[in-house]
């Protein structure tokens, strides 16, 4: 462990952030690193937990935790960068965008406030990249087995390096112009900028990935060729398929899914251009945003960096408690009230409200001028299960500009890659696959998002690893 009584002597500081005036101007990360001296304390805090909560209960990688909090407290750096890139591949990526499962398992948050462990993990990492530590391992001899990768999101990216450092020849196929799938063109740069996907992705290229982008495998290529050609196909395509409103007025213009909103935004800062009929502009503009997660908040961060003159963000559950109810104890993840950095620039929170319609801007408008609305009253049904029922009265409207859904996913995209290989799909949509991840076509393995919905970076990860060691014992 750390020191004995450092939880008690020290407390939780988090990472400053640059002031919003300044940081709503641009595009770039705005959190501004602890000192060394700052960060060895807050390792310090790492208590001797019988059964540690982070690693046990909260981290899906199951990262080693209180290791590496014990050797930044001994000042043994490159030995804490070892133990964190045994069990995750992108710590530079988690220590960003992830939600840190981890420290609401913390055994201090049972009546403390956890350990700073994403931030530990951000600056053991960023510290292995500026001592060059982190070099390209290339495997001593090759397999002559080769392996095609479909999507370049953070599953098919870790599975990818484990496999090549295995000696496969693994090729990676990506839709779009860039490698990087969510990571690159669904976080706003301000959360994460692509620069840090790039360094990694030339560790991965010297390693032996090979990139093919601008590539629809399905329809740019077959997959009667890919199953020539290839030993193995890895499905890592997650899960892009938006959930949709159905609701009077939906086919509007200025209503767009939140995703074509990022992504549009993320093109334009690597340099892209939009053609003028699809873009989608907040500035000046007064936006609704449907949805209370982490999509829509990086909708309403965007908005702002855009210039939209006031932004609401409604949102059909209850508004969370401040709090964990006990009927939500430790170590599982607190259903709380968030206020996320983008909510700090900025924004209007409405709860409980039920999206009924919208109007045009006129008669014979096709422009979005009007989302009508209703409140909710929430109730727990004998089951537990939560209902909801419209307060009578309760209509209301609220002008709209933009309005931009984020109200999740729902599964894979089911395009000629699924229908051509003849996939199984689960109840929900998701490929059906194994526990080896082994789809109903031999050969044809599947992973992360498109197998089990939306989840975090993090799980993504972990089951991009655990993809890659059933690849390579069932080509052994």
């Amino acid at each position: 462990m750390a020191k004995a009584t450092g939880f008690i002597e020290y407390q939780r500081i988090d990472p400053a952030k640059r002031e919003v005036e300044e940081r709503i101007k641009d595009y770039q990360e705005f959190e501004i690193p602890l000192s060394p001296a700052q960060l060895q304390e807050q390792a310090a805090r790492c208590m001797d937990c019988g059964v540690p909560g982070c690693h046990a209960y909260g981290c899906p990688l199951q990262n080693r935790i209180p290791d590496w909090n014990d050797m930044i407290y001994r000042g043994q750096w490159q030995r804490a960068l070892d133990l964190l890139h045994a069990t995750n591949n992108f710590p530079e990526i988690t220590g960003r965008i992830c939600p840190a499962p981890c420290e609401a398992a913390c055994t201090l948050s049972i009546n403390q406030e956890p350990v700073t462990i994403r931030h530990i993990e951000l600056q053991i990492v960023e510290r292995g990249w500026q001592e060059g530590w982190i070099q390209p391992e290339i495997p001593a001899q090759q397999t002559g087995k080769k392996i095609a990768v479909i999507g370049s999101g953070p599953a098919g990216l870790a599975a990818a390096q484990l496999l090549a450092r295995y000696g496969h020849a693994v090729v990676v196929f990506e839709k779009s112009n860039r490698i990087g799938g969510l990571l690159r063109y669904g976080i706003p740069d301000y959360k994460l900028e692509k620069r840090i996907i790039d360094r990694r992705l030339e560790q991965l290229q010297a390693e032996g990935v090979r990139f093919e982008t601008g590539v629809d495998a399905g329809v740019d290529i077959s997959s009667r060729y890919m199953k020539r050609t290839f030993d193995v196909i890895l499905l890592t395509t997650g899960a892009s398929a938006p959930r949709d409103i159905v609701v009077l007025g939906r086919g509007l213009e200025g209503i767009h899914f939140a995703m074509d909103f990022l992504t549009r935004q993320n093109r334009r800062n690597a340099g892209d251009s939009i053609p003028e009929d699809r873009e989608i502009i907040a500035a000046g503009k007064q936006v609704i945003v449907i949805g209370g997660g982490d999509t829509g908040a990086d909708c309403v961060g965007t908005a702002h960096r855009q210039g939209a003159r006031r932004i609401i963000q409604i949102e059909l559950l209850p508004e969370p408690p401040a709090e964990r109810l006990p009927a939500n104890p430790w170590p599982t993840w607190p259903n709380i009230l968030r206020i996320s950095s983008s909510h700090e620039e900025g924004c209007e929170r409405m709860w409980s409200v039920l999206s009924k319609g919208f109007l045009a801007d006129s008669a014979e408008g096709q422009r979005v001028n009007t989302l009508q609305c209703a409140r909710l009253e929430w109730t727990e049904a004998a089951n537990g299960q939560r209902e909801f029922r419209e307060l009578p009265g309760s209509d209301f409207e609220i002008k709209a500009d933009l309005v931009l859904i984020a109200a999740g996913f729902v599964h894979t995209e089911h395009g000629a890659l699924v229908r051509d290989l003849q996939l199984d799909l689960d109840q929900k949509g998701n490929i059906a696959a194994d526990r080896n991840f082994m789809t109903s076509n031999p050969g044809v393995f599947a992973a992360g998002d498109c197998v089990q919905g939306a989840s975090l970076v993090v799980t993504a990860i972990r089951q991009g690893r655990q993809l890659a060691e059933s690849v390579h014992r069932y080509l052994s």
